[in-house]
């Protein structure tokens, strides 16, 4: 350990960077986030959304409804 010592005294004190370990976490986010957003949509092409009318459920429709 104390053969980093000398590395960690060439870092500037008012300059930070993310690094290489920041590149490789936004990285590994990115490709999480890709992937789900991969799974959602072949999860949303797969739901058959069909709006009922109330009729089929007995309810009057909005045109029925108003009439009386």
């Amino acid at each position: 350990m104390t053969h980093l010592v000398p590395l960690a005294k060439e870092v500037d004190d008012d300059k930070v960077t993310p690094g290489v370990l920041g590149f490789i976490v936004f990285a590994v986010m990115a490709l999480a986030v890709w992937g789900l957003m991969k799974s959602m949509n072949k999860h949303m092409r797969k739901v058959d959304f069909k709006e009922r009318d109330g009729s089929a459920e007995g309810q009057p429709s909005e045109a029925e409804a108003q009439r009386g």
